[in-house]
């Protein structure tokens, strides 16, 4: 197949001073290095082949827009070679190339005349952007009114409109509502379809998975590895934990089956967990850790829709004849509970539990929510007469991510087998 985007060894690096200031000494006086180099890639090569979606993934600053701007030529690379066949249009940052003073229609001229359109080639194209953007009046006012919503929806709606061989999406579409990021996603499978090619960056990986043909994962500006979406996937998890080994190779780290938790590290320290974790009770009974484990053992914040999962949590006990009852939820981020239960719920006695026992609690159930983002918290109360006291209690204690390549209507996948006869 046709390669139309060739990366051959591509590094940059940054020089960075401490102080501006540092940087004029050094023009004036270059015998004397005033600043550190950083390397934002090294020698990373890839190729992108016509007609495919391409997922580019990594943690923040693993150089993701940094090689896409090299691509758009925004930045020169510091050595390497990046050749590009066909007409880009590329939406890296949000509002790139609006001027803020002009309305959204003047904007649209302007992004044209930037790619290189002429005012009658725009004219053309005007009404489908107008259509497509769907902002209403809002198109003829001032950009610098606009909400982070219609940047998306204009920015765009501008960039699939020209027409491009290559579109790039740089996580722009993130603030779009869901039914424009619906009707987005509708026109890269148009695009596909045409023979068109995408590189999608983002930290999603449902939309990674259900999307790409394949993908690239960068870690600290080297490339991990490319391949199948689901196996980039696994191993982002591992870089996320802090599981991935660096002198083993990708292939053999994505094919593993079992877990490499650190015994020598809590499992929250393997996991993302909230910074601004609420931590509560009266500390007869104290969570001193907690983790969520996927269907093969592996620790992560991740799990795929349809697969088993545990949450787990180790509870010591400080105070006997307790009788504590564990918990968990998991809420949307508007904060509804969707799911949970506790020991009492499921009728596990708690009774034989005295003061110095380290208890874990597993909760392994399967996982029937939506692709997205939702809120785990872990509790241990009690209740003394008809009053329920907290021993404690972790609020929002990390993200539990669901991930699948094929979403249903609402919060929860009722498993709807669909079949069609013809009478």
């Amino acid at each position: 197949m046709e390669k139309v985007i060739e990366i051959k060894d591509i590094t940059k690096v940054y020089n960075l001073y401490n102080k501006p200031s540092d940087r004029l000494k050094e023009a004036l006086f270059p015998r004397k290095c005033r600043h550190k180099e950083f390397s934002a890639l090294k020698n990373v090569s890839f190729d992108v082949k016509k007609g495919e979606i391409l997922g580019i993934i990594g943690k923040n600053g693993s150089g993701k827009s940094t090689i896409l701007k090299i691509i758009t030529n925004v930045l020169t690379p510091t050595s390497g070679e990046c050749i590009v066949k066909g007409k880009i249009a590329a939406l890296l940052e949000l509002g790139a190339g609006f001027n803020m003073e002009y309305t959204g229609i003047e904007n649209i001229y302007l992004n044209g005349q930037m790619i290189g359109f002429s005012k009658e080639e725009m004219d053309e194209k005007l009404n489908a952007i107008i259509e497509f953007a769907d902002i209403g009046d809002h198109i003829n006012q001032p950009v610098k009114t606009y909400s982070s919503g219609m940047f998306a929806r204009l920015a765009f709606s501008v960039a699939i409109s020209v027409d491009p061989d290559i579109l790039i999406v740089d996580e722009a579409l993130s603030v779009g509502d869901v039914f424009f990021q619906n009707k987005c996603y509708r026109r890269f499978e148009e695009f596909r379809e045409r023979g068109k090619t995408i590189l999608f960056v983002t930290h999603d990986m449902g939309s990674v998975i259900r999307y790409c043909d394949r993908c690239v994962l960068l870690n600290a500006g080297v490339k991990v590895a490319e391949g199948k979406p689901r196996e980039m996937v696994d191993l982002y998890k591992k870089i996320m934990v802090g599981q991935y080994n660096e002198n083993e190779s990708a292939d053999s780290q994505t094919n593993q089956v079992e877990s490499h938790i650190d015994s020598s590290k809590l499992w929250k320290e393997q996991i993302s967990i909230n910074p601004d974790i609420e931590v509560y009770g009266d500390g007869r009974a104290e969570i001193i850790d907690f983790g969520i484990f996927s269907v093969n053992g592996d620790i992560g914040n991740n799990v795929y829709k349809g697969d088993y999962y545990d949450v787990k949590m180790k509870v010591r006990i400080n105070e006997d004849n307790l009788e504590p009852i564990f918990a968990f939820k998991l809420r949307d981020i508007k904060g509804t509970e969707l799911t949970g239960t506790n020991t009492m719920l499921e009728n596990i006695d708690t009774s034989s539990l005295k003061k110095g026992d380290i208890v874990t609690v597993t909760f392994r159930q399967k996982q029937y929510l939506q692709p997205g983002q939702y809120l785990l918290s872990l509790g241990c109360t009690a209740f003394e007469g008809d009053n329920l006291v907290v021993f404690c209690r972790n609020y929002n204690c990390c993200v539990l991510g669901v991930v699948a390549d094929k979403g249903t209507i609402g919060v929860f996948d009722s498993e709807s087998e669909v079949s069609i006869q013809v009478d």
